[in-house]
This record gives C-alpha cells, structure tokens and sequence, in this order.
C-alpha cells in the first residue's frame, strides 16, 4: 500500500475519512459494515527496516492486548485488531468531541472546577487500568478526550504495558512525552503506575495555569527540571487557586515515589472533594489522602489568639514549651471548652495528685450568645486551703461522735441483755 494510493479498505472497515497522522501511522474514521457503526481505526506503518519492524509491531499488538480487555467510561473502548498487507490497524469507538491538547494549545488555562473535574475522571480511568496492572506510561494532553456532556476518554495505551510482563526495550530508548515525564522515566528507571500519577499532575498544572510546570529551551533542559528542580505552586500563576489545590498538585509531583499518591484512586478522591467544596457542596476543607498525610502545616498563632477556644495551663511555661514545636496543634474535636470539662472529670484524681483537687473552672465575662468564654484553671491560695482543711476537720468531728454513740449502743445491750 503506497502512501500516494488512498486507502478505501482495511480488512472488513470501509475508510470514511482520516482523522490525523502520528508518528506511527494514521488514524482514520471507517465503517464497520457487520454491526454498521462508525469506529476509528488507528493503523502503524509496517513498511519499516528489518531492526524496527519487530519492535514496532509488538508494541503496537501490546496495545492492543492491554487495552482490549479494559472496560472503563473513561477509557477508550478496542473492538477488534487486525492486519492487512504491511499495514496493522485498530478498530476502537469512535469519539465525537476534542483533543484536550487543541483546548489548552492557546495557552489559556481551564475554569477550576472544569479542571478539577477533568484530571478526576483521567484518575478514575487510570485506577481502573493500574487494579489490573496495566501502566499507561504516556498521559499527556493529546491522549486525553473531551467529549459528550464533559465525558472524559483516555486513548493511547501505545507504551502501556503489563507490569507483570517484562518487556525490554533498546538501551537509552526513550518512551512518553518529555514535558510529561515522571523523574523515575527520565532516570531511565522501570516506571510504575505512580508515574502515571506525576504525569497527570503535570497535565492537571497545566489545565489550571496555561503553562507547564516544567520549563525549558531544550528536551534536556526539561528533563534536566523534571529531575532537579521544583515546580511553583498554581497559586503563584494564578491567585485566585487556593491552597488546597497547591497541595493536591504538590503530591502529586513529588520527586520521590514514596511520597507521591499512592494510588489513583487517593487524587481521584481528592480532587472530586475539592472540585465538590469549591461548587458549595460539601462542608469544610477536604484534606489530603490519609494514607500520606504531607509536610504538617507551618506553626501559626491560630489556635492561641482563639479566645473562645483557649485553655490556660497550670503552668504557662510549660505550655508555651510545647505550643513551640513546629506542627503541634490540639485536635479540633478536643479544642473546646466542654471537651476539656469531660476531660477534667474523668481526670481529677490526677489534678488532686498534683495539688488542684479543690481548684474550680472560672468564666470571664462575655460568655453569652457569640460572647467570649475563657476557662482558666485557678491554684487555690493558702486561705481556701485552710477553709478547706476545716470543712473536713468538721466532717471528721461528726464521724467520731456517731461512731462512739454506735459503741456505747453495743456496750449496753451486752450488759442488759
């Protein structure tokens, strides 16, 4: 099949119109007259040396076994696989919307929440595809599809591969998208389905700020910041993103792997919360996946100036010592003036042992509705001590005289019995 010839057929697909060309052949949009549907056919070029051709076509047939047997709504659905004379090709749905590469190739970024929920779905197909071991290895914008109602489809599993499979490639041999690369691909490292994560936080800067995080004049110059250097957060481009977003996009490209999301499934949620809280729907802040918690926040003064809120120690040094130490904070479910009553009550024995069995919980003025409380633990002084000492010595007189009276009572009754 010569390049001039137009192709009308291959095997049973009618040839309607081609779609675009790649570096390994083209993708055209072609009937199947047996279910008389309109599919997309993506072809690979056989007609290549000797050294080249094996590797090719194994790595287009890879892709076709690993995304055959994905069934996902946001994965590209295969249909059928096939060859015709020095042509291979691939039947797959064919998808009615836009590349999101050709949304984002003005430089503009997306609103928030389109973004947001954009990379959600990427990451629930990517979930999806990692439960059954399968690494996509090349997420970037043009392999990623808008299309009907917001629908999102991830196409090109062409360097996906089994984990449990090992495939060798040539030495110093390069597969994905620079600009989209996880540190670990660059390092020439075996990538796993955590590299897809970097990737799609690269994608995900990108739809938030209209630029990559990764910058450079050169492919080694990009590489070279992929390895070394940190991206700014979103919110240094854009003002308006907050700071759970800086977050989100922060783990998820962290160099060390260990630190990055650990599964898709924790950015899917993640990003789903704060797409949720930024629509009004749900209440307070998500966090973080709790299967890795982050860098604790810095220190701040927060909980200290919370008048309503603050509870003075018997000992202020003691106190201050620890309100010291980066990233201690009280627990919000504990920090309040009722949970810290309870707290006292199961806990006096305690206060008694260190000398504040009669001390008693004081509140300022203000203590109304949306008034200030405060609760300050008071260190009895030497006068409430002695009342004190005297209301038992009182209680201890009374004691004495029933227990005599009882004594005497017995006495006379073995005397008169």
């Amino acid at each position: 099949m010569s390049a001039s010839e137009p192709v009308t057929k291959l095997g049973r697909y009618e040839i309607l119109a081609e779609l675009g060309q790649g570096s390994m052949g083209v993708v055209y949009k072609a009937r199947d007259p047996a279910l008389d549907r309109v599919v997309a056919i993506k072809t690979i070029n056989l007609n290549l040396p000797k050294d080249e051709l094996a590797e090719y076509e194994a790595r287009f047939y890879q892709e076709a076994r690993a995304a055959g047997g994905l069934n996902h709504p946001n994965i590209v659905t295969i249909y059928d696989i096939g060859k015709s004379e020095r042509v291979a090709y691939m039947a797959m749905e064919f998808l009615e919307g836009e590349e999101l590469r050709a949304i984002l190739s003005a430089g503009q970024s997306l609103p928030m929440v389109q973004a947001l929920d954009v990379a959600s779905q990427v990451a629930e197909g990517l979930n999806y595809a990692h439960e059954r071991h399968i690494v996509h290895r090349d997420i970037k914008p043009s392999n990623i599809m808008v299309v009907r109602d917001g629908l999102v489809k991830i196409t090109d599993f062409g360097i996906a591969r089994m984990r449990t499979n090992e495939v060798k490639t040539m030495t110093g041999m390069i597969l994905g998208s620079p600009k989209y690369m996880s540190p670990e691909q660059v390092a020439g490292k075996r990538a796993d389905h955590r590299s897809d994560l970097f990737s799609l936080g690269v994608v995900l800067y990108e739809m938030l700020t209209g630029q990559a995080p990764f910058q450079a004049d050169s492919i080694h110059g990009i590489m070279y910041q992929i390895l070394n250097s940190t991206a700014p957060a979103p919110s240094l481009r854009d003002s308006e993103l907050p700071e759970i977003v800086d977050l989100i996009v922060a783990k998820a490209l962290t160099k060390n792997v260990e630190e990055r999301y650990q599964s898709a499934k924790d950015l899917a949620t993640d990003l789903q919360q704060c797409k949720e809280m930024l629509q009004g729907r749900a209440v307070g802040q998500p966090k973080v996946s709790a299967q890795d918690p982050g860098p604790p926040p810095a220190p701040t003064a927060t909980r200290r100036q919370d008048k309503a809120r603050t509870i003075k120690s018997p000992s202020a040094k003691a106190t201050d010592s620890v309100a010291e130490k980066p990233g201690l904070m009280l627990a919000k479910a504990f920090d309040s003036y009722e949970a810290t009553m309870r707290l006292a009550t199961i806990t006096g024995m305690d206060k008694e042992l260190h000398g504040f069995a009669d001390t008693v919980p004081s509140q300022s003025a203000g203590g109304g509705n949306g008034g200030t409380t405060t609760a300050t633990w008071q260190k009895p002084t030497e006068a409430s001590k002695r009342g004190a000492r005297a209301n038992r010595g009182g209680s201890y007189a009374w004691l004495w005289i029933v227990s005599i009276a009882a004594l005497l009572g017995a006495v006379a009754l073995l005397i008169f019995r």
